[in-house]
């Protein structure tokens, strides 16, 4: 892992979060998301600090990340005693990830234009 190398956001990243959050990504998830992407492992301190989130709020989009299958986890010993580091990087490439989140809105989609043609279909009744 290279430790040295940590990645900074760029406006055009700020752009990336804020497409993901108009498709209903919470923000934290998309600027961990995005920071991960961008490395090939990383540590969510490294993800707080670049990121500028808060310790919570990468856990819990660590968490839900490996939810959805989209990130891996491994344990880095540290010499002495002590909880071990996790070093996180992508299950799969961006653009698989990004195939699999298209796939989920197109859903949603297909789920919302069922629900509006049954209700009108109800109220036609009316």
């Amino acid at each position: 892992m290279s430790q040295s190398k940590r990645y900074k956001f760029t406006n055009q990243d700020e752009k990336v979060v804020k497409i993901f959050q108009d498709l209903g990504m919470p923000r934290n998830l998309a600027k961990t998301l995005l920071y991960i992407s961008q490395t090939d492992e990383c540590r969510s301190a490294e993800i707080e600090r670049s990121a500028n989130l808060r310790q919570p709020e990468v856990s819990i989009a660590m968490q839900e990340l490996q939810k959805k299958g989209w990130i891996t986890r491994r344990d880095l010993k540290k010499k002495g005693k002590g909880r071990p580091v996790h070093i996180y990087s992508l299950s799969y490439p961006i653009d698989d990830i990004i195939k699999n989140f298209e796939e989920e809105k197109l859903e949603e989609i297909s789920e919302i234009k069922q629900d509006l043609t049954e209700l009108k279909n109800l109220l036609s009744d009316y």
